[in-house]
């Protein structure tokens, strides 16, 4: 692999910065990516807005808010699947992600088919 480890986690990071703004219509406030053996792990900051805060009040619109945004990931994560692979030349073979409406953040982590990290 010619690329080093930070460049390819810049890489992720600014490709899942276009795909929020394109496929969601709008960008997070920050975003990191770290590459992790066989697994890329990002974190996502500013993602709710301040109307979503709000609604997070209570038990049922936290739900429903987390239901949503999670929905919404998961209807375009193949696309970002592709992405990864394009990029780290490596399958993505699973992909988990959740939101904190207290901190706004969310995690994403893409378990892949090979040890990354080894090879960089």
């Amino acid at each position: 692999m010619d690329k080093t480890k930070g460049a390819l986690e810049a890489e992720i990071s600014k490709v899942l910065t276009n795909w929020e703004k394109s496929y969601l219509g709008r960008g997070s406030v920050s975003v990191k990516s770290d590459i992790l053996r066989d697994m890329v792990v990002v974190v996502l900051g500013g993602v709710l807005t301040p109307a979503e805060y709000a609604v997070c009040q209570d038990k049922e619109g936290l739900l429903s808010v987390k239901k949503m945004r999670n929905s919404l990931v998961e209807s375009g994560v193949e696309e970002i699947k592709e992405a990864i692979l394009t990029i780290t030349g490596l399958e993505v073979v699973s992909f988990y992600s959740d939101l904190s409406t207290i901190t706004g953040e969310r995690i994403m982590v893409f378990k892949l088919s090979e040890d990354l990290q080894s090879k960089l």
